[in-house]
């Protein structure tokens, strides 16, 4: 039998196996957890939700900006052209091209976290649809990835906003703040993202939406939050 690390028998005693707890709670379990580590650690959320994404009206994805960022750098590219891609340099926009950018990222470099195009260049992104699909950073104006105001979007992904979309087993992942975060604010994105999530419910959905959601950071334990407490 392996023998436990003084961390992981400190998180034994801290969590205890099966039960929800309430965000305020996981938040402080987390934190403690945490204590001593090298390095900021980020607090990320699971959701499991009861949907088959394969169908139109079963899809959960849209973006959302959190009420105290996520502490995350985040790289930005712009597809875009002439006063557009002055605009997206100007708003701090880490990588802008056109034809350029594309043969960047036709070659498999990706530098960047999101990707945001002007409607006028998408018959370009086209071209990158099977590199930058897989990835989740296809644009699209669903998610407001694609739009002539490129300067909101640029501004609002450096701010921490977060794009999320169900895999195809329902399940949702984000970062939504750093372990270094107030309490309280951290525990604000939480109960954010929840009702975002709550909230982005689609019409296909049937029987139990959201069947669990978990709490962790990189190297913590994960943490089942208790729904009717984060109501």
């Amino acid at each position: 039998m392996a023998k436990m690390t003084k961390k992981n028998k400190v998180i034994a005693t801290k969590v205890e196996a099966g039960k929800a707890y309430a965000i305020e709670e996981a938040v402080k379990i987390l934190k403690e957890c945490s204590a001593g580590r090298k390095f900021d650690e980020t607090v990320e959320m699971s959701f499991n939700l009861g949907i088959d994404p394969k169908y139109p009206d079963q899809q959960v994805r849209g973006v959302v900006s959190l009420p105290n960022g996520t502490g995350a750098k985040v790289r930005v590219a712009v597809i875009a052209r002439d006063a557009k891609a002055a605009e997206a340099k100007a708003a701090g926009a880490d990588i802008v091209g056109a034809e350029d950018l594309i043969e960047i990222i036709k070659s498999g470099k990706i530098d960047f976290d999101r990707c945001i195009a002007t409607p006028d260049m998408m018959g370009l992104v086209g071209q990158v649809a099977k590199v930058l699909g897989p990835k989740g950073m296809m644009p699209n104006p669903k998610v407001g990835t694609v739009t002539p105001d490129v300067k909101a979007a640029v501004t609002a992904a450096k701010a921490g906003s977060i794009e999320f979309r169900a895999e195809k087993t329902g399940i949702i992942q984000a970062g939504v703040g750093k372990i270094s975060f107030d309490d309280a604010k951290l525990a604000q994105n939480i109960a954010f993202f929840i009702d975002t999530i709550a909230k982005a419910k689609p019409a296909g959905a049937k029987g139990t939406y959201m069947k669990k959601v978990t709490l962790s950071s990189t190297m913590g334990p994960g943490l089942k939050i208790d729904l009717q407490k984060a109501a």
